[in-house]
Parts: structure tokens; C-alpha cells; sequence
């Protein structure tokens, strides 16, 4: 037991690092909650540069809008700063209880006392729910900054190596990401990291669930079913757009560029995981007071381009898949007269795991491959706006 008699009156930052792990690894130290607050008593002095540079960050404890005062590190219990990240996150109290494995009346009173030491209310009710105050919205990037950083140092600075890792990851994501981009991600990491595990997981519609619960180290979906929080991270992996796709011999498309009167003419085959039956295709020609005849509705891509080739029907798609099922099957790609917006590819991850060492390797190689292996981006052409929340199919 490290007891304030036995404490190294100025430790460096070399062994207060080595402090930091021997307790995580005795089990003293919940990585979740990231921070004992046996080390909050550290005082900070030059020759200390960790505790020096957490000292700096905590500048963000300041009140810059009023010149208030500022709490010293010293006084500011370190604890609450992972309690205000689940506090914002979720929102919520009793959610961000569950989180921190404490009961709704402990988190209450830990709200209470981050009131107090930030000197600002954090949270407040409304008909709505609980709103963040602007100063609390403002500490939400450095605070998980910083979480981030003591993550790393509790965890230890050994440097990856994808040969030897063992790590798994979940990437949350659908039907298109499968078939365009596991094959080759599989082969990469196959060839660099062979006891590394991926485990894909559907999407749902909301991008907070998925990247928030903690369980998913990767969000990868279009921008369109993608909500954003302040908490993640994005990078935009390339652009596509919706086509069509009907057998080689179709006798009702002659040419690859059909007119409006024809391809509304025709039967439709539509991919959707609604009830409704319908998509954004079917939206656009509603507003223009025109429908097309959808015969068959799917759930997936499976069993899409053996329909398609032994039939008449016509299925609009992403480009970008389109092209790997005309390879499988005596399919062609139309365009389709209707003027649409293009789509972004995303890849989303929760601000916390910005500089996980394994997690950037992955980041680094699913670019790689979205750069290397599919063709160059779809140039992006003036479109009407897209309809918010519908997949873009």
C-alpha cells in the first residue's frame, strides 16, 4: 500500500509511470474508471514532466470567458473528470451510473461535486432532458484528451506490433463494407497480423449506440445513416453513387442510358430492412407524382446479382458493388436518370480511442486499402440534397 508516508515527496515522470502500472497490474487501478485518486496528491514539479504536462492540460478548468479561478490540480479530484465524460455522453444520470458501476444517487452526488469544483452547473433539465451547459460543451474534447492520454500511461507505451498482437476488434458496419472492403482488409491483416481477430457487427441507425456502448472499435457506413456526436472521430474513406443493374440481354434497356419513361416502366427489385418496402428512389419520383412497380424487396446483397441475371428486373445500387457483381454474374451497369447526390464513406471511432496504438494500425490499414484497391473516388458532380436517414439504395 502506497501510504502518503512512503510516497516519493517529487517523483519524475518516469516513476510515476512505472507507479501507474505496477498498481494496474496488482489490480489497484480500474482501467475503466482510468485514474486512482491515490495520485492526485503528487506534487507537481519540474522534474516530474508527466504530472508537469497534466498539470498544463488542466488548464481547461478554467473559466476563460469570466478570468476565473482556476482549480488547482492538486485540489480538483481527478475521478470526476471520467465522470463528467459519461455524464456527457450519455446525458443522463442513471445511464452514466450504469457506465461507472456505481448507483443513480452516487452519480448525483458526484454531479454535485463536479458542480462545485468547475463552479458551473454542467447539466441542466430541460422538457427535453438533461442539456449541457456551453462551458461543459467546450471541456468534452480536452477532457477526453486528456482521459486519453492517462489511458496510455496506465496501459504502458510499449510500442505495437501487429505480428504479435492478439487483439480483436469489432467494427460495426453492413452488407456493401463487406463486399468491398473485407477481402482485401482480410489479406492484409492476414499477412501482417495473423492472430489478430475481426468481428463485424451490423449497424443500426444510430452512430451514438454503436460507438458510444464501447464495444464496437469501428463504425463504417454511409454518411447518410450515420448520426454524429461530439464525441467521435471521422474520416471520409472515399465517394460513390447509386446506379442500376440489369442482366447483359435485358430487352428493355438497348443502351446503358436509359430515359425516365423506361426505367420507371420496369420492375424493380429493392434492398430494404423496412417494412414500408420503399427507398430514397422511390421518395424522389413520389415528389415528382410518378411510382415504379417494386416486385421483390431483399434484406441484403447475398442472392442480388443471381436475381438480377436471371431475370428482368432492375436493381439500383451503389456503384461501387454494382461493379463486383457484374463480375460474378452476365450483368451491366445502367445510369440512372435521376439526378442523385453522391455518398461518402465514413469511418467513425469513439475521440477515446484517437491514439490507441492498435487501433490506429487498423484505421492506417483500412485507408490504405480504400486508396490502393478500389478504383480512384467517383467525381463528385452538383446534386440536390439527400434525404437525411435513408440508405442509399
Amino acid at each position: 500500500m502506497l501510504g502518503t508516508e512512503s510516497r516519493p515527496k517529487d517523483p519524475t515522470g518516469r516513476q510515476a509511470t512505472a507507479l501507474f502500472r505496477s498498481e494496474a497490474r496488482r489490480g489497484k487501478v480500474r482501467i475503466n474508471a482510468l485514474i486512482s485518486s491515490r495520485y492526485q496528491k503528487f506534487s507537481v514539479a519540474s522534474e516530474a514532466p508527466f504530472w508537469r504536462h497534466l498539470h498544463e492540460r488542466s488548464s481547461l478548468l478554467r473559466d476563460d470567458a469570466d478570468g476565473g479561478h482556476m482549480t488547482e490540480l492538486r485540489n480538483f479530484d481527478l475521478n470526476l473528470l471520467v465522470a463528467f465524460n459519461f455524464l456527457m455522453e450519455e446525458r443522463n444520470v442513471s445511464r452514466a451510473a450504469q457506465k461507472m458501476f456505481i448507483t443513480q444517487s452516487a452519480m448525483s452526488h458526484v454531479l454535485q461535486r463536479l458542480r462545485q469544483q468547475l463552479d458551473d452547473p454542467v447539466l441542466v433539465k430541460t422538457p427535453q432532458g438533461m442539456k449541457p451547459t456551453q462551458r461543459a460543451l467546450a471541456l468534452v474534447e480536452p477532457v477526453a484528451s486528456i482521459l486519453n492520454e492517462v489511458e496510455q500511461v496506465i496501459r504502458g507505451s510499449k510500442e505495437f506490433s501487429p505480428a504479435t498482437t492478439q487483439r480483436r476488434f469489432t467494427i460495426a458496419t453492413n452488407d456493401y463494407v463487406e463486399f468491398c472492403l473485407l477481402p482485401p482488409l482480410m489479406k492484409s491483416v492476414s499477412r501482417q497480423a495473423p492472430n489478430v481477430e475481426i468481428h463485424l457487427v451490423q449497424t443500426s441507425g444510430s452512430l451514438r449506440e454503436a460507438a458510444d456502448a464501447g464495444d464496437v472499435d469501428l463504425v463504417i457506413g454511409f454518411d447518410v445513416i450515420l448520426d454524429s456526436t461530439p464525441y467521435v472521430r471521422r474520416e471520409r474513406l472515399y465517394t460513390d453513387r447509386i446506379v442500376a443493374l440489369v442482366r447483359r440481354d435485358h430487352p428493355d434497356f438497348p443502351t446503358d442510358e436509359p430515359t425516365l419513361e423506361q426505367f420507371v416502366a420496369a420492375r424493380h427489385m429493392l434492398m430494404s430492412r423496412r417494412e414500408a418496402g420503399t427507398g430514397i428512389i422511390d421518395d424522389w419520383l413520389e415528389r415528382r407524382g410518378l411510382a415504379r412497380k417494386v416486385s421483390l424487396v431483399v434484406p441484403n446483397f447475398l442472392s442480388a446479382p443471381w436475381i438480377v441475371a436471371s431475370s428482368d428486373l432492375v436493381f439500383s445500387l451503389p456503384l461501387r458493388i454494382a461493379e463486383h457483381f457484374v463480375r460474378l454474374a452476365p450483368l451491366r451497369i445502367l445510369e440512372i436518370p435521376i439526378e442523385f447526390p453522391t455518398y461518402d464513406l465514413l469511418m467513425v471511432w469513439h475521440s477515446l480511442q484517437d491514439r490507441e496504438p492498435a487501433h490506429a494500425w487498423l484505421r492506417r490499414e483500412i485507408v490504405d486499402i480504400c486508396r490502393g484497391v478500389v478504383e480512384p473516388p467517383v467525381e463528385e458532380t452538383p446534386r440536390p440534397a439527400r434525404a437525411k436517414g435513408r440508405e442509399p439504395a
